[in-house]
C-alpha cells in the first residue's frame, strides 16, 4: 500500500470536512431554478407578501397561490409555503434581502398542494411549522400521494422525487394566540371548510387578516370536496369591521375586505341555491348545470377551468346532505 504524503492527508481531510458540512447543513440543499416573476410587496408596517398568478395549479411553474412574511424584531413568521420548493426558496431569498432576522415559524392555512410543497425549504432551515387539525386527513390519504406523483410530472423539474410531504410540528384545533417581537398573532381555527382543516392568521397591530383559501379575490374559488355549508357559515360570521387589509390565499390584496368576503359568499350561495333546487327536483347533474345561467361569473379568471367542477362537487355534497335530513 502506497504511503500517503502529508499533502494527501490534508486534501483528504478537507474533502471529508466539506462533505460533512454539506450533509450536516440543511441550508446547502439546492433546488431547480425557477424563472417566474416574484415581487415581494409591502402590505403593512410588518407584513410583506408575494402574489401568485391567476391560473390553474400547474401554470406559472406552480406559482398560483399567495404567501406572506411578517417581520418582527425577534424573527420572521411565514404564512403558507407556496406550491414548489423552488418557489419557497425564491421567497426566502427575497425575505433575506430586507431583513437579517431568522425565519422562526411557518403557519399553514391548510394542506393543499399549492400551499405546502414548499414546506421542506423551511423545515431545512429549522423553522417550526404549525398547521390546523385535519391536515392528516389529507396527507395520509391516497389523494395526497397521487397528487404528488402527478405534480412530479406536470411541474417537473420544480416538483421532483426529492419533494416530500412535510408534517407540522404543532397542530391546533382551537383559537391560539402567540406573541413575537411585540406583535400579537391570532390563529383562528376554522375546522372543515375549504379543506379538511383550515385556519386564518390575524396580525392585531397591523389589522391585517391572512385568510388562506377561505377567501378568493379576483378569481373563481376552488371548492373541490369542501364543506361549503360550513364555509358559508364562517364567512357570514367573519368580523371584518376593524381590518385594514385582507390577503386571500389566491388573488390580489382585498383593500375592501367586506367586498372580497361578499364576493366569495355570493358565489358559494348561488351555486348551493341552484343545486339545492336541482337535488330537490331530482334533476341529473347535466340537466341541473345546463338549466342555470352562469354568465355573471364567466368573465372571472379560472371560470373555465374551475367552475363546472365546483358545481359538480357541490351538487354531490347537497345530495349527501339531503340524505341526512
Amino acid at each position: 500500500m502506497k504511503k500517503m504524503t502529508l499533502k494527501s492527508v490534508f486534501l483528504l481531510s478537507a474533502v471529508i470536512t466539506v462533505s460533512w458540512l454539506v450533509s450536516a447543513n440543511p441550508k446547502a440543499v439546492t433546488y431547480p431554478k425557477t424563472n417566474v416573476q416574484m415581487e415581494l410587496k409591502k402590505l403593512s408596517e410588518h407584513v410583506y407578501y408575494v402574489q401568485g398568478g391567476a391560473g390553474i395549479a400547474t401554470e406559472n411553474e406552480g406559482f398560483v397561490s399567495n404567501a406572506a412574511a411578517i417581520i418582527t424584531n425577534e424573527g420572521v413568521v411565514i404564512f403558507d409555503a407556496l406550491g414548489t420548493p423552488s418557489l419557497a426558496k425564491r421567497f426566502v431569498t427575497k425575505i433575506k434581502m430586507i431583513t437579517s432576522q431568522p425565519i422562526v415559524k411557518v403557519v399553514v392555512s391548510h394542506y393543499h398542494a399549492d400551499h405546502i410543497y414548499g414546506l421542506a425549504v423551511f423545515k431545512n432551515l429549522g423553522t417550526e411549522i404549525t398547521a390546523p387539525n385535519g391536515y392528516a386527513d389529507y396527507i395520509d390519504s391516497p389523494i395526497a400521494k397521487q397528487r404528488l406523483d402527478e405534480r412530479r410530472k406536470s411541474l417537473a423539474p420544480w416538483v421532483n422525487q426529492t419533494t416530500q410531504l412535510i408534517r407540522p410540528d404543532i397542530v391546533i384545533d382551537k383559537k391560539t394566540t402567540f406573541v413575537l417581537g411585540g406583535l400579537h398573532f391570532d390563529i383562528n381555527y376554522l375546522g372543515t371548510a375549504h379543506s379538511d382543516g383550515d385556519l386564518t392568521l390575524l396580525i392585531r397591530e397591523d389589522k391585517v387578516l391572512l385568510s388562506g383559501d377561505l377567501i378568493f379575490e379576483g378569481r373563481i374559488p376552488f371548492t373541490g370536496s369542501a364543506n361549503t355549508r360550513h364555509w358559508l357559515e364562517l364567512l357570514e360570521k367573519l368580523d371584518n369591521s376593524k381590518l385594514s387589509a385582507l390577503l386571500p390565499g389566491h388573488g390580489s390584496v382585498a383593500q375592501d375586505p367586506n367586498f372580497a368576503i361578499e364576493s366569495t359568499l355570493h358565489y358559494l350561495k348561488t351555486i348551493r341555491l341552484k343545486m339545492k333546487h336541482a337535488v330537490d327536483e331530482m334533476m341529473s347533474f347535466e340537466e341541473a348545470y345546463d338549466s342555470v345561467d352562469w354568465s355573471e361569473f364567466e368573465n372571472i379568471p379560472t371560470f373555465n377551468s374551475a367552475h363546472r367542477k365546483n358545481v359538480f362537487g357541490i351538487y354531490l355534497s347537497l345530495e349527501a346532505e339531503s340524505l341526512e335530513e
